[in-house]
């Protein structure tokens, strides 16, 4: 047998790969007894109990009670020991920064959330982000030095050429050219940062719809509209890290927008971002508009129309399908992706009836049919991706010592 990459079967490599495996399948089933774990990973009792034992004495599992009313004598339960690593995520909008750390096992043992950065005129941006951070370990009973990876999401995308935040204009003190290592200064562990809709593909791929899929785009809309392209289950982030800034596409429908980059906005936004609804809502002659943020106003009143059955709430939704499908067109036809998976609270608000409505448009609209389907994570999703990502590789790091062992 060879391990990874060719590499002969050593006993030790061997080892190492029974021992990712078992914690992997611990991760994923939770806890397991030492014959369920053999019969999962095709070990011999001894060798499954040698590994548990390893496995104990890195640290990394822990027992956790019996498996008590099967027929038989009780078998002793393993776990992943979830206080063997913790990982935090950031979640960084114009309006407030989120911040949560997990566990080894991906338990959120900790959050906190820091008012509208608007509202700290002229505090520094690592000032913020260390902030947050301090107060979510806090929450946690820990401290920095307990975490071993930070992800941090944000609007647009840092480029990996200059390491500037471009796309994102909207986000003030983000775009300093030293901002990324003062960060890295201020904090002990190592820092990635990503795109926020990329994180939110991350939360779907790992936890909600786009589970075992490997080409799908995730459509978003919150107070920006964005894409995310996960092609060959991977990320394409693009060559300065733009790809899925979908907002500046020019589409029909809306007047052609010039130095999109200084507007903030393209064409598709303007058709069919969050702020579109609530003109459309104005010009079919609704009342009580909500006030609050665009999202918070263009979720409130899809979901008011989804609940009603009347002339003025089904023109709303078909009108605001037949935008969106308008973009999505030009998206699937040059990606021809398995799946389009609809996020973002303005998408997500609207349900299934949305939804069909999305799909009977863009299937009049572009030769590429994927399944659209709504969103599972609605919960925090950038936040929640931050956290998969970061634990990603955690775990890879932490599991993979086991080799040098």
């Amino acid at each position: 047998m060879a391990g990874p990459n060719g590499t002969p079967g050593t006993p030790r490599v061997l080892r190492a790969m029974n021992d990712r495996a078992a914690l992997d399948l611990l991760l994923e089933h939770g806890p397991l007894s030492r014959t369920r774990i053999g019969k999962l990973t095709g070990l011999s009792k001894p060798t499954a109990s040698q590994l548990l034992a390893r496995l104990e004495a890195a640290g990394l599992v822990h027992e956790t009670g019996t498996s008590e009313g099967r027929p038989g004598p009780n078998a002793q339960l393993y776990a992943v020991n979830p206080a063997a690593a913790y990982a935090a995520g950031l979640d960084v909008t114009p309006y407030r920064i989120r911040a949560a750390v997990a566990d080894l096992t991906g338990r959120t043992v900790g959050a906190f959330e820091l008012p509208s950065p608007g509202r700290r005129a002229g505090e520094p941006v690592v000032r913020q982000v260390t902030d947050a951070l301090d107060g979510a370990v806090k929450a946690a009973g820990l401290t920095r030095a307990d975490l071993r990876r930070v992800v941090i999401g944000t609007p647009g995308a840092f480029d990996p050429g200059t390491g500037r935040l471009r796309y994102a204009s909207h986000l003030p003190g983000w775009h300093s050219p030293s901002l990324l290592d003062e960060l890295a200064a201020a904090l002990p562990m190592p820092v990635e940062y990503e795109n926020d809709v990329n994180l939110a593909a991350v939360a779907e791929q790992r936890l909600g719809v786009a589970r075992g899929h490997d080409d799908f785009v995730l459509l978003w809309s919150q107070e920006g509209l964005g894409a995310a392209l996960v092609l060959g289950g991977r990320l394409h982030r693009g060559w300065t890290g733009g790809a899925g800034e979908v907002g500046f596409l020019p589409v029909p429908g809306t007047p052609l927008v010039r130095h999109v980059t200084k507007a903030n906005s393209g064409g598709y936004q303007e058709l069919a971002g969050s702020q579109a609804v609530p003109r459309m809502a104005t010009a079919l002659g609704y009342d009580n508009i909500p006030t609050g943020t665009y999202a918070d106003v263009a979720s409130a009143l899809v979901a008011r129309a989804v609940g009603q059955d009347t002339a003025q709430a089904t023109v709303l939704l078909t009108t605001y399908a037949t935008r969106l499908a308008t973009g999505l067109a030009s998206l699937v036809s040059v990606l021809d992706p398995e799946l389009v998976v609809l996020s973002g609270s303005a998408l997500t608000s609207g349900g299934e009836r949305l939804r069909a409505l999305i799909q009977a448009e863009l299937e009049e609209l572009a030769a590429s049919r994927p399944r659209l389907v709504v969103g599972e994570v609605v919960e925090q999703p950038v936040l929640r991706g931050a956290l998969e990502s970061a634990l990603a590789t955690t775990r890879d790091e932490v599991f993979d010592t086991l080799s040098l062992r």
